[in-house]
This record gives structure tokens, sequence and C-alpha cells, in this order.
């Protein structure tokens, strides 16, 4: 039975969204930004007061996944609702060895859908799905543009592109698209709904520099690696490090404080549904590793294992939780239930279906979406409709050269390196949630037996999406 306060917000809720306008969507997304980095999430060494007021006044979502750890491809999903592997899009899209590449026309975009709805639709920061002129974020949905194309840019001093004239600005890049969003919101035209991405560069590496504000409130904070420590690990170097991630943390925490009283100033945060995300996960020595999906070792020299052939030495590759989990918060008054940590488990596939049903937008008759609308369990956090079962893939290209295919239940989670032998992982969640035991060579039944059914798992997926992998590697066994 549901609490009664629950209960009664469910049907508030319910009468709510049958009288509501179609809501303004605020859709702001760090970059590398790990679910561990937030306070709202158990991080003490972190500082996020407005990360920690969205959770207060929304939901933290604690069961969020990218479907692929690494930029590009997290980005094209959370567009269309497709796999990167289905767009072609497999790794980040690199300017050299990728020239051309970028999210193909032929698939449809949620900004896209809301755009032909009749909502003002705006990209602010980073785009990485493509440079040329076709490629256009303007060309994918969004009416208005202002940062970077490609995937990177330093933190301070950037050059940035609006409205088609690029040029370098002076500043911190967190502060110039948070100050370009806060502009965007005051002049938008008020007599219609918009959608607006923030996408922040922050707090990608470099971290440093920030402003002088913002390293002040990590600079002194006793900071202590990931537990357990992994053997081997730089341990100097992983405490240094987080310092300065959690320092450009917390150069996005002010400048979303200050959307956020914009939103308030403006009174339309009644009827704004604001997101928060990254495009994947991060490390920070956990499981000895700096990085995410592409990960590197953060271990001292003499504990480095050993370069493969399709390994250098350095590089580990790896599909952890750490990599896929994103942090999400959602706020919608009177929709989204307060101070609620949600355990659905959701991701980017699911936004495309989600923003469509929430702002009553058409999707074309017989696209593929392989996302589910989550509008239904935001305000019932107790509603068992999602299942709990969760498929990821990454096909890394540029530092190493890998097929990794996942397949997580609330139980079990079976990694695959189909390109490299040896390489294949086998997690017991329920009793080893930190992924730090692998029982891939396990004799012990119930462990051969969520090998069996999890490697039949990732096939049927593989299958059903037409992965051009499979075609590759059948009649291959564990």
């Amino acid at each position: 039975m549901l609490p009664r306060a629950l209960s009664l917000f469910l049907l508030s809720t319910a009468a709510a969204l049958a009288a509501a306008p179609q809501p303004n969507i605020l859709f702001i997304m760090a970059d590398d930004q790990a679910p561990w980095s937030m306070h709202c999430a158990g991080d003490p060494h972190a500082f996020t007061p407005n990360m920690d007021r969205l959770a207060r006044e929304g939901s933290r979502f604690s069961n969020a996944f990218t479907p692929t750890p690494v930029c590009s491809p997290s980005r094209a999903a959370l567009m269309t609702g497709r796999y990167g592997s289905e767009l072609g899009i497999t790794d980040w899209i690199h300017p050299k060895n990728d020239a051309g590449l970028g999210l193909d026309a032929r698939f449809p975009t949620w900004p896209k859908l809301l755009s032909e709805g009749g909502y003002q639709t705006a990209l602010i920061g980073k785009w990485h799905l493509g440079d040329l002129p076709d490629q256009h974020p303007t060309k994918r949905g969004y009416q208005f543009f202002m940062g970077f194309l490609g995937g990177g840019t330093p933190p301070k001093d950037p050059v940035l592109e609006k409205g088609g004239v690029t040029a370098k600005r002076e500043g911190f890049i967190v502060d110039l698209v948070a100050d370009e969003a806060i502009d965007w919101i005051k002049a938008r035209d008020q007599k219609k709904p918009f959608a607006l991405s923030l996408h922040f560069r922050e707090p990608h590496a470099a971290y440093l520099p920030v402003r002088d504000e913002d390293w002040a409130k990590i600079k002194d904070v006793e900071i202590q690696p990931p537990q357990p420590v992994y053997p081997g690990t730089d341990v100097e170097k992983v405490v240094k490090l987080t310092r300065e991630y959690l320092a450009s943390v917390a150069a996005i925490d002010r400048n979303l404080g200050r959307i956020l009283d914009t939103l308030d100033s403006a009174g339309i945060a009644d009827n704004t549904l604001v997101v928060y995300t990254s495009d994947h996960g991060y490390n920070m020595g956990h499981h000895g590793i700096w990085h995410k999906g592409n990960g590197h070792w953060i271990l001292k020299p003499e504990a480095l294992p050993s370069a493969t052939q399709n390994i250098p030495k350095g590089q580990r590759p790896n599909m952890f939780d750490t990599s896929i989990k994103v942090p999400m918060l959602m706020r919608w008054p009177g929709r989204i239930p307060a101070g609620v940590e949600n355990r659905h488990v959701i991701s980017h596939l699911d936004w495309l279906p989600t923003f469509a049903e929430i702002t009553g937008s058409t999707t074309p008759a017989g696209i593929t979406i392989r996302g589910k609308s989550i509008a239904s369990v935001l305000s019932n956090p107790a509603q068992p409709e999602k299942p709990a079962d969760f498929y990821a893939e990454y096909s890394t290209k540029h530092q190493s050269s890998t097929h990794m295919r996942a397949y997580r239940t609330a139980d079990w989670k079976l990694i695959r390196d189909f390109k490299n032998p040896g390489r294949d992982e086998l997690y017991h969640l329920a009793a080893d949630p930190g992924e730090n035991t692998n029982l891939i060579d396990s004799a012990e039944p119930s462990a051969k037996d969520a090998l069996q059914r999890l490697d039949a798992a990732i096939r049927s997926k593989m299958g059903e999406i037409n992965d051009p992998l499979l075609a590759e590697i059948r009649g291959k066994t564990p």
C-alpha cells in the first residue's frame, strides 16, 4: 500500500496534468560528471548545494544509465532514442579519424519533434555530433545555437559560435554558456513553450582553471580515495585530480543556482521540467581507473598491466557501473514528488518518447525508438512499471580496440568483449554492488546460470537492434 502522502500527491498530479499547459523543458547536461560527485548522492567532499536543491525540490533517480559510456554515442542516443551502433556512432567523434561522421538527418530527434510542435528550441554549449554544415544543431531541431561543435574546448577564453559567427570569447566557459542561457530564457517568446538544452563543458578535463570562489569551496576539503583502494593505485594522484574535478563540479553548481533563480524570477518554475544529468559516468580511482568507458589506469608505474594486441599499456576500457551510471535529478512542481529517491531503471534512450508524451508532440509513423516513455514513473516512484534490465554497448576504436557488450539485471551483470578473449566479466550485483569480484570463471551453479542467461540476453538484444557485430560473432561462446 502506498503511503497516504504519496497517494494524495498522485491524485493531485493527475488533476494538474489534465489542466496544465504544455510544460517548458530545461535539459541541463554536464560532460563527464559521475553520480558520486553530488553531495545529495552521498559524497561528503562535493560542494553542490544547487544540485542538492533540485534533489530536495524534485527527485533523484539513482538507477539512471547511458547506453554507451562516452560522449558522442551517448549524446546521439539521447537525441534519437536509438543505440549508437544503429546510428553509426560507436565511439567519440575524432576530428581527424572521423572526418564527416555525425548524426544523420534520417533519424528524428526530440528537439525536431518539439520544434515542429510549436516549441522554441535552443542548444547552448557542447554538440559533438558532427561539424559539417548539414550536421549543425540547427539542422537537427534546434532553432538557436551558441557553443562549440567538437568534443572539447579550454575552460577559459574559449572559441564559441553564436549566430553563425565563431570567435574567441573572454571568461570561463561555464559562466559564458550560463549567461547565454539566462539571456535566452529572458528574451524568449513568452506565448510559446520552450525546450532549452544547456550542455556544460565541465567537469571534462582539463578541470582547471576555475574561478577563485569555486576553488575555495574545495581546496581545503580532506579528500579520500574510493574504497576499497585498488591495488597499486597512485593515491596521491587520485586525491589531486579529485580535488580539481570537484572544483569544476562546484563551478557548474554555482551557475545552476543562477539559472534556477532565473526561472523563479520569470515566474515559470512551476511549469518547467528541469532535468539535470551527464552524458555518462566517470572513474576517479574507482577500480584503479581514471576516466570513463575508455578509461586509463591510474596506477603506479610498477603496477601497470602489460599491453595487449588491442589495448595499449595504461588503457582500461570498461563497462563498470561507475562509467555507465549517470547523475539524474528532475524537478517539475506538482508532477514529480519532492525529496524522493526514484529507483526505476531509466536511460538516455528514454528522452525522445518521454518528451513526446509530456508535450503532446507527434512522432512520425513507423520510426524506431528503443527507449520507453518514463512519463508515468516520474510522478510515481513506487510504480513497478519499467523492468530492471539494462543493455549497454561500446566498441572503442581510438585509444583501444574493443567490442564490449553488457547486460545488467537487478542481481547480475555480464560484460563481454567480443574482440579480446579473456576480458569478459561477471558480477553478482546483489552481493557485490561495487563490482569488485569477477566471477566469470566461477564454478558456482548460480554464476554459471547467470553467465548463460545474460550471454543469451546480450545476443538477443544485438539481434533486436541489428548490431553489425552480431554477424561476426555468431557461434562464439563465453
